[in-house]
């Protein structure tokens, strides 16, 4: 029941969207945005590719996490007016990192002490050593206790900022660590104080680079050390975790090493845990052209958030995003087709480069770019336009798959004249702010200044019936062609409505058989409308509102009230808001009480009178109307109530090229409030004395009603009070006699049979049987109706 351009989809490995994806790369470039550079990213060892941020997965792992001591030079110490061995402590659950470690960094606002081990039971803890640590974390007590130390004196305290540009001793390496100041460091768990390594994170690279730190990348592609690393040279680091464990503890420069259970990032195809490594890798800026800026800007000014909570999760998550990422080390993909020259770096990129580059791509796809050679691309014997190198190549590096599905609002909607720029929606799982989402987003505003959809709906997830995600192993999935089979795709989309997507969708046997009875609630409720209009011809026998009954006007202002809570149930996507409200309507409005009550009318009247009318003429009202306000939802039922109402003129062929229908200005009279309230007392009554068998039909039973009388002054009906409570005579009285009474003691009721002779067509007990000599056994209302 999905509208589609099944015959022409789009595909990503077009060659058009391929073009097109190279194209707004080019966009980028030119507009300044696109840089190569050399910082830590997320690298996964095991797929040997990096990272962007929508592919990492966080789940849980075990590091091993110690506490190691630093070594602080003379001149440190001097200026601290301290003496003896004095150490930075720091704490890591990354081991493996401390080969590229350069810098101790401490929060310039943290108070920090200098603590002198008195007594201790640590064999890498002596009398009279001093540690630097963070004075919060001191009295806490839990680390003290948990390094072994039984006496201590706080020697000296500081301030973070007074250990700005000291210099510490690397624990195991002939060089030296830089203490720095960085306002990341916080006093959740560790030291107070971070071992800094600017190849291994990107905290600790803005560091680097606001202290010049060398930027130390010692592991290879495939997570091994390089060559030129001293001691662990070939090594993958998960050995050396505890090697460099095993060697710290030896040289005396471990204070503590455990294990801990933490969640950590995790690659999004081998599931296998990733690392922060410096690579040269091709990024787009968050800063050039105010990116990030605007980017914010067009999130809380320009779009629309379905739930509204979707804001804040994709702004806290563009408002800290570093520099995208965007380039990969596989060999299938886009790519990015830059050539450089390899001696001096440069970028060669000019018009008529980009014409062929992009032409190949139309009419090759992107494996152009890997089957023809520079000279096809550039000419023969090409130099670098800056130092006049031959030596140029090609970039083997792919595009990041976010980048090529950012790029769809360009592929597709502009491409597409009957789309045009920009698409309406964006509509995906909640899990796509931070990929597909964001990637859209930041590449439209990078390229045209705007963002590339004015709405962004999220959807929750589905779970069984018990809040449980489904699962082939815990035989819990239920398939929506399973469902289809069995109960038809109208009860699926049912679902679909009555659910708040907002969150995890649950979805089970028992829910799916209570949403069947829904719907035949409603199949059976337009089935019994449709069944009174056989004889109904609306454009010669519908009565104008004003001529119609007055319970006939009050259903037909009812559906201006269902109107209205559909349309902004629609307008603001709460679909189940709709659903409960159509329900209620359904069951309450119209099988509980107007058809319940109508239908002596349309059975008994005269064919052609106005009272049948005038129920006919709602009845097809309500059955047209609600048929157009269900299409989205009931799409095969609409179509199937439409093609059955009777014929009008311009009757249009199928329901879904309809408008909604506008919701008229027409007030409930007051009065209806107080006929309900006084029907339902008026039904308990009735059922007491069905069960006392005083009387059998509610028709047998005639009534006494006993209210105050500004209630009773609201107790009429142009046909008769004891239509509306379906019984054969209403009556008023006081000081009843063993009355039915209200809770609230308002309403009193003493229901009787009735005395007057029950007439064979309509079944309602009146005097006026008998009275027609012609018809003997019918009352006068029966006996026009067959005149």
């Amino acid at each position: 029941g999905v509208f589609g351009e099944w015959t022409k989809p789009y595909i990503t490995m077009d060659y058009e969207y391929e073009a097109v994806t190279l194209a707004e790369l080019y966009k980028c470039y030119k507009r300044g945005v696109v840089y190569r550079g050399s910082k830590p990213v997320y690298w996964c060892h095991s797929c040997v590719t990096a990272l962007a941020e929508a592919e990492v997965e966080y789940a849980d792992h075990t590091s091993i996490s110690i506490f190691v001591k630093f070594p602080l030079k003379e001149t440190a110490k001097q200026k601290l007016a301290l003496s003896g061995q004095t150490y930075a402590v720091i704490w890591t659950t990354t081991p493996w990192t401390l080969p590229a470690n350069t810098a101790v960094a401490l929060h310039p606002d943290f108070e920090y002490a200098a603590v002198k081990i008195v007594e201790s039971t640590n064999n890498n803890l002596k009398p009279n050593e001093t540690l630097i640590l963070a004075t919060e974390i001191i009295e806490k007590g839990e680390l003290i206790k948990n390094f072994g130390i039984e006496k201590y004196e706080i020697v000296a305290t500081y301030k973070g900022s007074d250990f700005e540009k000291l210099e510490a001793a690397h624990p195991f390496y002939n060089r030296t660590s830089l203490l720095v100041n960085a306002p990341y460091v916080t006093l959740d768990a560790g030291t107070g104080l971070v071992h800094t390594a600017p190849g291994h994170g990107p905290d600790d690279y803005e560091t680097g680079l606001i202290y010049n730190l060398e930027v130390l990348s010692p592991v290879d592609d495939n997570g091994m050390y390089k060559q030129n690393v001293e001691k662990y040279a070939g090594l993958h680091i998960n050995k050396a975790n505890k090697l460099i464990t095993e060697d710290l503890d030896l040289a005396g420069l471990l204070i503590k090493s455990s294990q801990i259970n933490h969640s950590y990032p995790h690659c999004w195809r081998c599931k296998k845990a990733v690392i922060f490594r410096a690579t040269p890798q091709w990024f787009i800026s968050m800063t050039t052209n105010n990116l990030q800026a605007k980017a914010v800007n067009a999130i809380t000014n320009k779009i629309r958030w379905t739930p509204s909570w979707g804001e804040n999760r994709i702004l806290s998550m563009v408002e800290n995003r570093p520099d995208w990422c965007i380039s990969r080390q596989r060999i299938w993909g886009v790519p990015i087709a830059f050539f450089t020259c390899a001696d001096c770096g440069e970028i060669i990129f000019d018009e008529k480069i980009e014409k062929k580059v992009i032409d190949a791509f139309k009419h090759e796809g992107a494996d152009a770019w890997f089957e023809h050679n520079t000279e096809y691309f550039l000419g023969e014997s090409p130099k670098c336009p800056k130092c006049a190198s031959a030596n140029i190549k090609q970039e083997k590096d792919i595009l990041d798959v976010w980048f090529d599905s950012g790029t769809s609002h360009a592929a597709v909607c502009e491409t597409r004249p009957e789309l045009g720029k920009g698409a309406d929606m964006y509509l995906e799982g909640s899990d796509q702010h931070r990929g597909w989402f964001q990637s859209s987003l930041l590449e439209s505003i990078a390229t045209r200044a705007e963002p590339p959809f004015k709405e962004v709906l999220t959807h929750g997830f589905v779970v069984d019936g018990k809040g449980i995600k489904m699962s082939k192993s815990l035989n819990n999935v239920v398939a929506p062609n399973q469902i289809i089979n069995i109960y038809g795709a109208e009860i699926l989309r049912l679902w679909v409505a009555a659910e708040n997507y907002t969150e995890d969708i649950r979805l089970s046997e028992d829910i799916i058989k209570r949403l069947t009875e829904s719907y035949r609630k409603i199949r059976n409720t337009a089935r019994y409308m449709l069944g009174n209009l056989y004889d109904f011809n609306p454009d010669t026998d519908s009565i104008p509102y004003e001529n119609m009954l007055e319970l006939d006007k009050n259903i037909i202002g009812r559906l201006q009230n269902l109107k209205k809570k559909a349309y902004e149930a629609f307008n603001k996507y709460e679909f189940h808001g709709f659903y409960h409200a159509f329900m209620n309507f359904c069951i309450n409005d119209l099988s509980a009480f107007y058809l319940d009550i109508v239908k002596d009318r349309v059975y008994s009247s005269k064919a052609s009178s106005c009272e049948r009318r005038s129920a006919q003429t709602a009845m097809f009202m309500v059955t047209k109307e609600i048929c157009v306000i269900i299409s989205p939802i009931l799409s095969f039922t609409s179509e199937e109530i439409w093609e059955n109402l009777p014929l009008w003129n311009n009757k249009s062929q199928h329901v879904f090229t309809e408008f909604f229908p506008k919701i008229e200005n027409i007030d409930i009279d007051q009065k209806w409030e107080t006929i309900l309230e006084t029907r339902k007392e008026v039904n308990k009554a009735l059922e007491i004395a069905r069960e006392k068998k005083n009387v059998g039909h509610p028709l047998d039973a005639e009534i006494v009603l006993e209210v105050p009388a500004d209630m009773q002054n609201k107790l009429s009906l142009d046909e008769g009070l004891e239509k509306a409570f379906i019984v054969s005579k209403v009556s008023f009285g006081s000081n009843l006699e063993n009355p039915y009474i209200s809770e609230d003691g308002k309403i009193k009721v003493t229901v009787k049979a009735s005395d007057a002779k029950k007439c064979e067509r309509c079944w309602t007990h009146s005097e006026t049987v008998g009275k027609n000599s012609r018809h003997p056994e019918i009352c006068e209302r029966c006996s026009q109706a067959l005149a």
